[in-house]
């Protein structure tokens, strides 16, 4: 196997595009740009592109034409297609999405999909099928009116082994999650103020592991949302419950009593060994336990599931898979194993190298299998960059249950307004709409350490309110 490939490109502007379709092609290995000074081993790689002449294209076609052109090259020299064909973009049902609402037929979305960016009529149908659905759901809600809330708690029980987000060890950070809250109910009591007068559709805590609170410090938080805020109103509140191991009877217990309709138990997988090994502090009887638990109390529970994860197959699969069949959740949320690079999984590639990380048509047929028995569909996805198989993250939820705070962060339909650590804003101005359905979206990012949060709250709130003013929001 080569240790290294390097891209040598004669045009830098199209330089993103090629090191994502190259790691697609290439996945789990070290992808990086050819300099003057590169020492390049027997065993390395070098893929040299000529970008093709792009003479009268816009931006948009450029990029087009020479993923399209890299894209056959790579198919060409590897023997293999990919699933999405050269579809780089985390929302592929948003093209499915524009094109329903010009109007256009399914056959004809099909084609755009499978003709224009060689993805298979398989995947393109997923995207049109999902799309549907969502145009289904977010047609009963006046969601351009309204906007959602997202809380981000950002500590875990432990780090798990492919994570990236901005999560933190309760552990070492303990001592803080009580000036944490100060300051997230401080941003809160802002957002209140700032959005006074405006409806608020979805709440969704997220983190991170919400659960990791203690029950009071739930409480805590979850009423003086209720004080600054109208959520009676609210299509849905979430709670991603998460972690297992951070789930109480007395946690469960607030929740409910708090009116939290929708909660999720995320196992990952049900194979011990592999929990173990991916840095999961729990059980696969903790697993079942904590959701007999929590069916006391909530009738639209998800359960997320990782897919392409190191030493797994399609036995491992197929035992994770029977196990939460057997559980009848109400969604069920498939990932594909995105490897980012700051994961450990990645820094640790020396160590991990002789496990796989395997995803096939197969194993994702099994998935849309149980979610079919289930009597679940698909009703939302997205994609990210160096996933396990070049497939996507996928949605599934039995009919009327579907949550609706998912599609709206997918679509980028509504204004969301994010408080917490590491927490992004996402504002659109559907007044300020183009021709081809696109609108101005603009984001505020709150810093991503826990300490610097606490310690620069106002600066955080500060640029929201400097935000709103300039905008007139």
């Amino acid at each position: 196997m080569d240790n290294m490939i390097y891209i040598k490109i004669d045009n830098d502007t199209f330089y993103d595009d090629a090191i994502v379709l190259v790691r697609s092609f290439y996945p789990r290995m070290e992808v990086k740009a050819y300099k003057q000074d590169t020492v390049v081993t027997e065993d390395d790689k070098v893929i040299d592109i000529t970008v093709p002449d792009m003479t009268g294209l816009n931006k948009s076609e450029m990029h087009d034409k020479f993923k399209s052109y890299l894209y056959d090259r790579l198919s060409q020299m590897t023997g293999k297609t990919l699933p999405w064909g050269y579809l780089t973009g985390v929302r592929p049902s948003k093209i499915a999405y524009v094109m329903l609402e010009d109007g256009e037929d399914e056959q004809t979305i099909k084609k755009h999909f499978v003709n224009k960016h060689k993805a298979s009529e398989k995947k393109a149908s997923l995207a049109i099928n999902v799309a549907k659905k969502e145009m289904d759901i977010l047609n009963k809600i006046d969601y351009k009116n309204g906007y959602s809330l997202y809380i981000g708690i950002p500590f875990c029980p432990s780090i798990c082994l492919y994570c990236s987000f901005s999560s933190y060890a309760l552990d070492a950070y303990k001592n803080y999650v009580d000036d944490y809250l100060d300051a997230l109910i401080k941003e809160m009591t802002f957002v209140a103020r700032a959005m006074k007068g405006r409806r608020l559709d979805t709440v969704y805590f997220g983190g991170g592991t919400p659960t990791t609170l203690g029950a009071a410090q739930l409480d805590r938080l979850i009423t003086a949302l209720k004080e600054l805020f109208d959520i009676d109103g609210c299509h849905e509140f979430t709670v991603e419950a998460g972690r297992p191991d951070s789930i109480t009877r007395d946690k469960l217990k607030v929740l409910k009593a708090h009116n939290v309709g929708r909660i999720s138990i995320n196992p990952q997988t049900m194979n011990q060994q592999t929990l173990d090994l991916i840095g999961r502090k729990h059980t696969v009887e903790q697993i079942k336990n904590v959701y007999s638990m929590a069916r006391e109390g909530f009738n639209n529970i998800n359960m997320d599931i990782i897919l392409g994860l190191v030493g797994e197959d399609v036995d491992e699969v197929a035992h994770t898979l029977s196990e939460i069949e057997a559980m009848k959740p109400e969604s069920l949320t498939v990932h594909s194993l995105a490897i980012k690079r700051a994961a450990a999984l990645n820094i640790w590639r020396d160590k991990y190298k002789q496990l796989s990380t395997n995803n096939t048509d197969e194993i994702i047929r099994m998935t849309e299998d149980t979610a079919k028995r289930l009597s679940m569909e698909p009703y939302y996805m997205y994609r990210q960059k160096n996933m396990a198989g070049n497939f996507e993250n996928v949605g599934y939820s039995v009919e009327g249950l579907e949550c609706i705070y998912n599609i709206l962060i997918m679509e980028e339909k509504q204004t969301i307004i994010a408080c917490g650590a590491g927490a992004s804003s996402k504002v659109v101005f559907h007044n300020e709409a183009d021709d081809n359905h696109s609108v101005r979206i603009e984001r505020i990012e709150n810093v991503k350490d826990v300490r610097n949060y606490i310690q620069r709250i106002d600066e955080m709130i500060d640029r929201k309110k400097k935000f709103f003013e300039e905008n007139n929001f």
